[in-house]
């Protein structure tokens, strides 16, 4: 226990500078993408649809799954979005 302790609070004080990027990465990156990772970052057109379109899929994954965990449309009590929806609560 003591060691997962102290390995968290590790990582939560020092696990943000690592994954920042490099110097030399930052000058490389595109405008909005700096000091997020190290490697290039998007490098044409094609990239940004390509994350747009991860993160539109993403989001609507994101709403749908929420709204038929909160509200399944289930009358059974024995279905299984209700058994996981209340056994957490």
């Amino acid at each position: 226990m003591k060691k997962r302790a102290l390995l968290g609070a590790w990582l939560f004080f020092w696990g943000p500078y690592m994954t920042f990027a490099c110097d030399l990465c930052k000058k490389n990156q595109p405008k909005g993408f700096e000091n997020i990772t190290h490697g290039q970052g998007p490098s044409g057109n094609l990239d940004y649809f390509i994350i747009w379109g991860a993160v539109i899929i993403v989001g609507f994954t994101l709403f749908y799954s929420l709204k038929y965990l909160i509200r399944p449309k289930e009358n059974n009590p024995d279905h299984i979005k209700n058994i996981v929806r209340n056994e957490g609560f």
